[in-house]
């Protein structure tokens, strides 16, 4: 008994040393490495903070119908409410029946999805695109429709135009119908371009290379816009109609240059931006992005735009709230380099969070 029990210690004790030994990695030359299968680990003993739900009450200003059917809805919802969201803005991007459709199987699940609705170009191209939008746009209102969106522009037009040629939005054409959305009360929520990177030369020199080779914007094609010719195009619409509450995607796409972002928002009271699917660009200048909050946030509202998973929420919560750094995604990301906490502040967090959107609405 005591040799069997003294050859269990044994392998026991060659078992604690074996597994504190280190492990036998395999190594990877930098010839052969691939960039799209660089997946560090962070080696920084540093405190971490995982949020499973936001320190504030919350209003996701921008997402869209990711669920296409009533269980699909009804689990969503059962995150939100273990995210401490109050409501969420569904960007459907519909028109007529199908907006009503939505609007229907999400409010039957819970009264906390706020729906809003694309426009109708059936009769684009046609001296009666005006009168068939107009009249659609209204029949979504009175449905429930709190505002339209997402429109968008990525350089050839209104991108969620089903016919060719589109135009850019500060085309007469639109006019009569972003007043109609001023004198409705329906805020506009629009995407003007893409990162800076996807207009940049997909080379060795590309800071955000993984994503850009994703969404490279091809400046070749025959009237395709860079990215300050399709800003100006957005904001020249903003300028002819001030009456109209509008709300630029994704930071207007210009959180590479804050000076710029931030004169773009003193030019036009009218005008917000949302935070969403832009938090990986912004965490990596954690710095200066915290302090475009401080001076800007009266003037910017949050949104997430990911397919409504617990890990994308959380992710977005520890990146807001948190001053972790240096740390990954974990469940990939689409740059290459690490994320950082921002730490806002509460009071800052309470108006990005919930205040900036109750104004804009009215809520």
């Amino acid at each position: 008994m005591k040799t069997l029990f003294s050859s269990l210690s044994l392998c026991a004790f060659a078992l604690a040393i074996s597994s504190c030994a280190p492990k036998q990695a395999t190594t990877v030359s930098p010839e052969t490495l691939l960039l799209k299968d660089y997946a560090p680990e962070t080696i920084f003993k540093l405190p971490e903070h995982h949020p499973t739900q936001a320190k504030f009450s919350v209003i996701d200003m921008h997402s869209h119908a990711y669920k296409k059917d009533l269980e699909g809805v009804k689990e969503w919802a059962k995150i939100i409410e273990e995210n401490n969201l109050q409501r969420v803005v569904v960007h459907t991007m519909a028109h007529g029946e199908r907006f009503e459709e939505l609007y229907d199987m999400y409010k039957s699940v819970s009264d906390k999805f706020e729906l809003w609705c694309g426009l109708n170009y059936e009769a684009w191209g046609t001296p009666d695109f005006e009168k068939v939008a107009l009249a659609d746009l209204e029949r979504c209102a009175a449905k429930g429709a709190k505002g339209v969106g997402e429109l968008g522009d990525k350089g050839l037009g209104e991108s969620f135009c089903t016919h060719e040629p589109s135009a850019h939005f500060n085309d007469p054409c639109f006019d009569a119908i972003i007043d109609k959305c001023g004198e409705l009360g329906l805020p506009i929520n629009f995407h003007a371009g893409d990162p800076i990177w996807m207009y940049e030369p997909l080379d060795e020199h590309n800071d955000g290379y993984l994503n850009a080779a994703n969404w490279a914007i091809d400046l070749s094609v025959p009237g395709m816009l860079n990215l300050d010719e399709v800003v100006a195009t957005f904001l020249d619409a903003v300028k002819k109609h001030p009456n109209t509450t509008f709300i630029a995607a994704h930071l207007i796409n210009l959180s590479h240059d804050y000076e710029r972002l931030g004169a773009v928002l003193d030019t036009y009271p009218n005008l917000y931006i949302d935070n969403s699917a832009r938090h990986l660009e912004t965490c990596a200048t954690p710095r200066a992005t915290k302090k475009f909050y401080e001076k800007y946030q009266d003037r910017i509202v949050f949104g997430t735009d990911n397919d409504p998973e617990r890990s994308m929420y959380r992710l977005e919560w520890r990146i807001l709230e948190t001053e972790d750094e240096h740390f990954y995604a974990e469940d990939g990301y689409s740059y290459h380099w690490p994320l950082h906490g921002l730490g806002l502040s509460d009071d800052i967090l309470k108006k990005v969070y919930h205040d900036n959107a109750v104004k804009i609405m009215g809520w």
